[in-house]
């Protein structure tokens, strides 16, 4: 196998971070070209020292000097901005690019990426949830891989691999329910963002894992899924999995069925990506039946964890929808983050967003960026304005 040269954009991040964990293990295989990180300097420092990237870029203009400062010894190449952000994945000698950016502040580089042929491996669902008809559209225009890494579509590629798209007749994304399973919304009223961030089974950023105890990240994964597979809203089906072993189905029109299972790992799914279409021994630690003699199943409560209902609600409605439902997410947890909202106000903030945005029946994708600009400002004011608790 040729030796693949990877960019890892979010490289401090979690998937970021559990990326080059992964190249560590196969550095015959996988050689790092570009690393990018939002703020993080030290640590984009210290990653790129270890790897020797050709190029490294920092987000934001408050660390450049610094990280321009301890690798000026090196034949690195040191950027800055968003714009840089673009240039940088265009790079001739990138094969692949793993996009691990947190938000809607991927789309931009994974299209450039598409539209200089590189294969896409995707951690950034946001990109697909604001604009997956269009990305979809350049994947097959410019003949490129899209190779998810969440857990649960990493699942459902392995198991359609060999498959007619045809004989899809169902898929189940599975969700552990977070950390608030089975609470009411009388007691998600006074829930904290420390009690939030506990996730039961996964490692995650906090982004990811506030959206995972409101179950919104479940919603923007059945929005994500629909793009990548080719699929229609009512074929996607969600289910509450405490364990997390199995991380998603595939139900063909026989009534057969494929399941993708493992430990919760994320290294599992980013080493398929990087590795693909190999499948390579690891030293990962493997899973015991006898540790989990049960496997349990319940329907997840849209009526107390409203996200999921209006994520597949904007999915249904289609045209920008999924766009601002992002957007107003994105408002919201970091609202909750900072104590600004509560927990259950989130969906309350999402849903007034989605009210107040005129619909675009047939985004281009410069309407897309304007919706999503757009709708994070509706969604602060709606914030100061009447008080969303």
């Amino acid at each position: 196998m040729k030796k693949k040269n990877i960019a890892i954009l979010g490289s401090t991040g979690s998937i970021g971070t559990q990326a080059l964990d992964v190249v560590r293990a196969f550095p015959e295989m996988l050689e790092v070209t570009v690393l990018t990180a939002s703020s993080n300097a030290d640590l984009l420092i210290a990653q790129a020292l270890e790897f020797r990237p050709a190029a490294v870029l920092i987000l934001h203009a408050e660390g450049y000097q610094k990280v321009k400062h301890a690798l000026g010894h090196l034949d690195i190449v040191v950027l800055c901005g968003e714009d840089a952000l673009q240039e940088v994945v265009q790079r001739p000698e990138i094969d692949l690019v793993l996009n691990a950016i947190v938000g809607s502040a991927g789309l931009r580089p994974t299209v450039a990426a598409i539209k200089q042929g590189k294969d896409i491996a995707l951690a950034n669902k946001e990109t697909l949830v604001v604009a997956g008809q269009l990305i979809m559209d350049l994947v097959k225009q410019h003949n490129v891989a899209m190779l998810p890494v969440d857990s649960e579509h990493s699942a459902i590629f392995q198991c359609l691999l060999g498959e007619e798209q045809q004989a899809i007749e169902k898929i189940y994304l599975t969700a552990s329910g977070g950390p608030f399973r089975g609470k009411d919304r009388a007691f998600l009223t006074g829930v904290t963002k420390q009690q939030a961030l506990k996730h039961p089974n996964w490692v995650m950023g906090a982004k990811i894992t506030i959206d995972s105890a409101s179950l919104m990240n479940k919603g923007l994964e059945v929005i994500e899924a629909k793009w990548l597979f080719d699929l229609s809203v009512e074929q996607i089906d969600v289910i509450v999995h405490p364990q997390s072993i199995i991380h998603s189905i595939v139900q063909f029109r026989d009534g057969s069925m494929k399941a993708q299972m493992g430990l919760p790992d994320m290294k599992l799914p980013i080493q398929n990506a990087l590795t693909y279409p190999q499948r390579e021994a690891n030293e990962f630690e493997r899973f015991n039946f006898l540790n989990y003699p049960t496997f349990t199943f319940e329907q997840p409560d849209v009526q107390t964890f409203r996200n999921l209902q209006l994520a597949y609600d904007a999915l249904r409605d289609g045209g920008d929808r999924a766009c601002v439902l992002n957007a107003a997410n994105e408002i919201a947890v970091a609202a909750f983050l900072e104590d600004k909202i509560s927990f259950i106000g989130m969906s309350d903030l999402i849903e007034a967003t989605l009210c107040q945005q005129k619909k675009i029946d047939e985004p281009s994708l410069e309407d897309l960026l304007a919706v999503d600009q757009q709708s994070r400002i509706v969604a602060r004011d709606l914030i100061d304005k009447i008080q969303i608790k």
